[in-house]
């Protein structure tokens, strides 16, 4: 399990649920016309997806900016999340 977390492969399975729940959601949306679709829910899995690779980085002994970035990446997408849902 240790060698799960250190080789960063945790954050590439949190990745890959992701954009399984990204390709469930659009298809749900596209051939059933039930649940919101994926353009709603872009940001959150976009914030999502950036957490998931600055956790990556920092698991697999990357520089700070290799973790940073990420992170202001998620924060971004958090921002324009708030925004579109405060509207």
């Amino acid at each position: 399990m240790a060698a799960l977390f250190e080789s960063g492969r945790a954050a590439d399975l949190v990745l890959a649920a992701l954009l399984v729940e990204a390709c469930a959601l659009w298809a749900l949306a596209r051939f059933a016309g039930r649940g919101p679709g994926l353009a709603p829910l872009l940001p959150f899995l976009l914030a999502g997806a950036a957490f998931a690779l600055a956790l990556r980085a920092a698991l697999t002994g990357a520089g700070w900016g290799s973790v940073a970035l990420p992170l202001l990446a998620a924060f971004a997408a958090h921002l324009w999340d708030i925004v579109r849902r405060w509207r």
